[in-house]
């Protein structure tokens, strides 16, 4: 099989950050102290929980973020984020749509010739983020760069050590499971979901995820010696001892969650080859959801 499309696209991440920290002070992103909502679809809205638990956590104000078919009706924020690589999903547009006149609005895309581009009131346009794989990796962490440089994060630093991450080689102790759960814990929760999406979409894996502290709440009966359990960011005290007794292989990278999303993106990728899989198309699944009526 030839080298996936998905994996040029992984390696690429260090300078598409730069990239997006570069335009971020030229960029109508959120202001402080502004009531924010950050919708999206699939990997979006993953990368939307990212974002509003940071925004929240470095004091910057009230964020909540949405899959973009539940934002709730009638809610009053001063400026509604929305989040499309291809600027073409469906809900996304119709939310916007909905929106127009009444809030506004801002939207985060990666093809500039989409309708995306003139949907929203603001448009940031990140082209050299946009992907041909169907599977999500650069464009989702080059807008969280975009949108973590806006709030006074040091992206250079962080792409600096993803020139490294980038070349991360996925040890068979992981690759030899068949069970993956992904926990987060503040911010780095949407990260988890993201993660585990990646091996659901590419690699057609049995993936989970959730709030670390929560994984003793149930989720943790599905572990065994064919499990790992991959934590992004913080461990709670304890939980790694647990994680092991019940036979699973526990992972875990001390740095900055986002690089250890692009590790899980690795493994996906590894874990589709593995398989005999094309990472760059997945099973029932397109580059874009256009929704067609009925």
């Amino acid at each position: 099989m030839t080298t996936p499309l998905v994996s040029a696209e992984i390696a690429s991440q260090p300078h598409a950050w730069r990239q997006a920290a570069a335009l971020a002070a030229s960029s109508p992103l959120p202001a402080r102290g502004l009531r924010v909502a950050v919708v999206g679809c699939g990997t979006s809205w993953f990368i939307a929980q990212a974002y509003a638990a940071r925004r929240e956590a470095l004091g910057h104000g009230l964020t909540d973020a949405f899959a973009a078919s539940e934002f709730p009706a009638g809610r009053n924020y001063d400026l509604v984020v929305a989040i499309s690589r291809s600027g073409t999903t469906t809900e996304v547009l119709e939310l916007l749509t909905a929106l127009r006149g009444r809030v506004r609005t801002l939207a985060v895309i990666g093809d500039p010739e989409s309708p995306g581009r003139s949907a929203a009131d603001d448009v940031v346009v990140l082209p050299f983020a946009d992907e041909r794989s169907v599977v999500q990796t650069r464009f989702a962490t080059s807008t969280l760069s975009l949108l973590r440089a806006g709030l006074g994060e040091d992206v250079e630093a962080l792409a600096s050590a993803a020139d490294e991450a980038v070349h991360w080689q996925v040890p068979e102790s992981l690759l030899e499971r068949s069970q993956f759960t992904f926990l987060g814990r503040g911010w780095s929760v949407g990260l988890a979901h993201e993660a585990a999406l990646k091996a659901r979409e590419a690699a057609i894996a049995w993936t989970e995820s959730y709030p670390a502290m929560d994984y003793r709440h149930g989720p943790k009966a599905i572990s065994d010696d064919s499990s790992a359990v991959v934590f992004l960011g913080e461990r709670p005290e304890g939980l790694v001892a647990e994680v092991e007794a019940t036979g699973a292989l526990a992972v875990w990278f001390d740095e900055d969650p986002q690089l250890t999303l692009v590790r899980c993106q690795l493994f996906a990728v590894a874990h589709a080859l593995g398989k005999g899989l094309d990472p760059d198309r997945p099973r029932n699944l397109t580059r874009s959801i256009v929704l067609s009526g009925e």
